[in-house]
C-alpha cells in the first residue's frame, strides 16, 4: 500500500477533493429524508400545497447539489486513479527493463504481461472505487444511524443492532474471497502462459498436429480457472441476499416498532417514512459497500502481485565506469598495438541457478581488436552463454570477463553495450519501417551508413526489391520476411552501431553456404580493428577465424587456429569430419 500512496503523490489534491465531494453529496443525501418527512407532517397534512411545493423545490435543489457534487468527484476520483496507475505502470517497466536475463527467466514473460496490464487495470479500479466510496458508504450507514436517533431513540436501537450484523456478514465474506482471488490471478497466468505459447509456436503445434492436444490443455486449464471463479462468485453472490434478508427484516421491525409508535402518539407519520428511507439508505450503501469490498480484494491481490515484482531485485549492479580513459593493464602484451586485449575471460566460470550444473567452467581466454574469434561446440556446450557474458546479459559466477581492460561490472549499461553489436539467435525484429529498425543501432544514422551497412551483412537485395525501400513496412515479429532475410537486416543492425565488437550468436543459421561465405568475407574486409565473435555450429563459418574457442560441456577443449585444432583438438576433428564430405576427409586424412 505505501508503494501505491507513493505513486498517487503527485494527485494528492485530487485525492482529498474527490471524496470531499463525496462527503458532501452524501450529507445532502440523509437530509432528504427530513425533508419527505416534513412534506408529509406539515404539508399533506395541513393540505398546504404551497408547502410541498416549496419543499419540493428544496429536494431538487438538493439533487441537483448532489449530482454536481458526484460528477466533481467522479472527475477528481478517475485523474487520480488513472494518473497515479499510470506512474506505476511506467515504473513497472523501467523496473522489468533493469532485469538481467536470470530474473526475467525465473519470473516468466506471460505472467510479467499480466501483472503488467490487466493487475495494474484492476488496481486502477479499486482506487477509483475507494476514493468515490470508501468513505461515502460508510458515512452514510453510520449518518443514518445518527439520523434515526435524533428522530427516535427506541426505533434507532434497530439500527444500531442491524449494522454490526451486516458488517460481520460482509467483512466475513471477504476474508473467505481474498486468498481465492489471488489463486484465480495465478491461474490467470497459466491460461496466458499457454495462449502465449500456442500463438507463438502455431506452426510447430501444426506441424505436429497437436491442435486437439493444445485445445484439451487449454480446456483443462481454462476449466480450473472458471472453477475457482465460479467458487469465488458463489460466495461473493451471498452478499447481496444475506444484506437485503437482513434489511428487510429491520425494515418489517422497524414499520412494527413505528406504527406501534404512532398509535401512540410518540412518531409522527413522516418520522416513521424517515426511519424507513434511513434503513433503504443503508441497505443501498450496504451493497455498494459489499461490491466495493469485492473490488478492494481483488485490487490488493493484484497489488500484492505487482509489489512482488517491484521487490525482485536484479541481481546484477551498474557501475559507475562510463568507458573513458582506461588504462593499460601491468601485465600488458609485448605488442604494442595489441597491449589491452578487446575481450579476456579470466577463470570464468557460470551458473544459471544455485544448485545446477555449470553452464561454464573456468574459461580463460583473449580477444584483441581486428580478430575473429570463432566459437563452435555441440548443442548445450555453452557457446551462447560465454559471448552473452561480453554484453553482460549475465554475470559470472566465477571469474572476471574485462572489456578494454576493464572488468564488466564497473561499467554503466551504457557505457559497455554502445561498444558492443549483438546479434541473437533468433532475429528480432519490430513493427515500423525498414529503416526505424536498422536506426536501433545508431538513432541518427544516415541512408548512406544503413546502406553500407546492408551491403556488408548481404542485406542491400531485400531494401532494392522494396517498392518502398528502407520505407518498407515490416510487420510484428518480421512476419512479411524469410528467417534469411531477418537475419541479414538484424546484422545490418549491429553493424549500423560501427560497434568495437561484434557479436554474431549462430546469426547465420538461415543463410544458405554461398551467402554465408560472402558475408564473412564482406565482415573481415569491413570490421579490421573490430573484435568479431562468430558463434555457430558449422565448421566452415568459424574455419577462416584467427582463433577458434572450442567447448564441450562447459569446458574449453581447445583454443587455436583451424589447422592446429584439427591437428590437436579430438573434438574440433570430429566436428569438422561429421560435416565434411567423404573427398574433404580423405583429403585432411591425406
Amino acid at each position: 500500500m505505501r508503494r501505491l500512496l507513493y505513486f498517487m503523490r503527485d494527485y494528492r489534491k485530487e485525492s482529498i477533493l474527490g471524496p470531499l465531494f463525496k462527503l458532501l453529496e452524501a450529507s445532502l443525501e440523509l437530509l432528504v429524508p427530513l425533508v419527505v418527512a416534513d412534506i408529509i407532517d406539515v404539508g399533506i397534512k395541513n393540505g398546504d400545497a404551497g408547502y410541498v411545493l416549496g419543499r419540493g423545490g428544496v429536494l431538487i435543489l438538493l439533487g441537483f447539489t448532489g449530482l454536481v457534487s458526484s460528477i466533481t468527484a467522479q472527475y477528481f476520483a478517475a485523474k487520480a486513479a488513472v494518473g497515479g496507475c499510470t506512474q506505476m505502470r511506467g515504473a513497472l517497466f523501467a523496473h522489468l527493463n533493469r532485469f538481467s536475463y536470470k530474473e526475467l527467466d525465473t519470473i516468466g514473460t506471460s505472467t510479467l504481461i499480466t501483472r503488467i496490464t490487466s493487475d495494474i487495470n484492476q488496481v486502477q479500479t479499486g482506487v477509483n472505487l475507494v476514493l468515490r466510496l470508501f468513505l461515502r458508504s460508510p458515512f452514510i450507514v453510520f449518518g443514518a444511524m445518527v439520523m434515526a436517533f435524533t428522530i427516535d431513540v427506541k426505533a434507532a436501537l434497530i439500527f444500531a443492532g442491524v449494522i454490526p450484523v451486516l458488517f460481520a456478514v460482509v467483512f466475513g465474506i471477504m476474508g473467505v474471497t481474498i486468498p481465492v482471488y489471488r489463486k484465480v490471478q495465478g491461474q490467470l497466468d497459466r491460461v496466458l502462459l499457454h495462449v502465449r505459447e500456442n500463438l507463438s509456436g502455431v506452426r510447430v503445434v501444426r506441424a505436429f498436429n497437436r491442435q486437439e492436444d493444445e485445445r484439451e490443455v487449454f480446456h483443462g486449464d481454462s476449466a480450473a480457472l472458471m472453477k475457482t471463479q465460479l467458487f469465488v462468485g458463489k460466495i461473493s453472490a451471498l452478499l447481496n441476499p444475506l444484506t437485503y434478508a437482513i434489511i428487510n427484516a429491520a425494515v418489517i421491525l422497524l414499520v412494527w416498532t413505528g406504527g406501534r409508535q404512532v398509535d401512540s402518539g410518540v412518531l409522527s407519520q413522516g418520522q416513521v417514512v424517515a426511519l424507513v428511507n434511513y434503513m433503504s439508505q443503508i441497505l443501498v450503501e450496504l451493497i455498494k459497500l459489499a461490491n466495493l469490498i469485492v473490488n478492494i480484494t481483488r485490487s490488493l491481490a493484484c497489488l500484492s502481485r505487482i509489489n512482488a515484482v517491484f521487490d525482485q531485485e536484479t541481481g546484477m549492479e551498474e557501475g559507475s565506469f562510463e568507458g573513458e580513459n582506461r588504462e593499460q593493464p601491468e601485465d600488458a602484451g609485448d605488442d604494442g598495438n595489441r597491449a589491452v586485449p578487446c575481450v579476456e575471460f579470466r577463470d570464468v566460470s557460470m551458473v544459471y541457478q544455485e544448485g545446477s550444473e555449470a553452464a561454464l567452467e573456468r574459461v580463460s581466454f583473449r580477444a584483441f581488436p581486428g580478430e575473429t574469434i570463432g566459437v563452435i561446440g555441440g548443442t548445450g556446450a555453452g557457446k551462447s552463454t560465454l559471448v552473452n557474458l561480453i554484453p553482460r546479459f549475465y554475470d559470472a559466477s566465477e571469474g572476471s570477463v574485462l572489456v578494454d581492460g576493464v572488468d564488466v561490472r564497473e561499467y554503466t549499461y551504457q557505457g559497455l553495450r554502445q561498444r558492443i553489436g549483438v546479434v541473437p539467435q533468433k532475429a528480432v525484429l519490430f513493427s515500423g519501417t525498414i529503416r526505424e529498425n536498422l536506426r536501433w543501432g545508431k538513432r541518427d544514422a544516415s541512408d548512406e551508413e544503413i546502406l553500407e551497412a546492408l551491403r556488408t551483412a548481404q542485406g542491400l537485395d531485400i531494401v532494392e526489391k522494396k517498392v518502398k525501400g528502407l520505407d518498407e513496412e515490416i510487420l510484428q515479429g518480421g512476419r512479411n520476411l524469410s528467417g534469411g532475410q531477418r537475419q541479414r537486416l538484424t546484422i545490418a543492425r549491429a553493424l549500423v552501431r560501427d560497434p568495437e565488437i561484434l557479436i554474431l550468436d549462430d546469426s547465420a543459421s538461415a543463410l544458405d553456404f554461398a551467402t554465408d561465405a560472402r558475408l564473412r568475407r564482406a565482415l573481415k574486409e569491413r570490421k579490421k580493428s573490430a573484435a568479431v565473435f562468430l558463434v555457430s555450429q558449422r565448421a566452415a563459418t568459424v574455419r577462416q577465424a584467427d582463433k577458434i574457442i572450442v567447448l564441450d560441456d562447459g569446458q574449453v577443449a581447445g583454443i587455436g587456429s583451424h589447422e592446429e585444432l584439427y591437428r590437436g583438438c579430438e573434438i574440433y576433428r570430429e566436428i569438422c569430419l561429421s560435416q565434411a564430405s567423404a573427398e574433404e576427409e580423405q583429403a585432411h586424412e591425406a
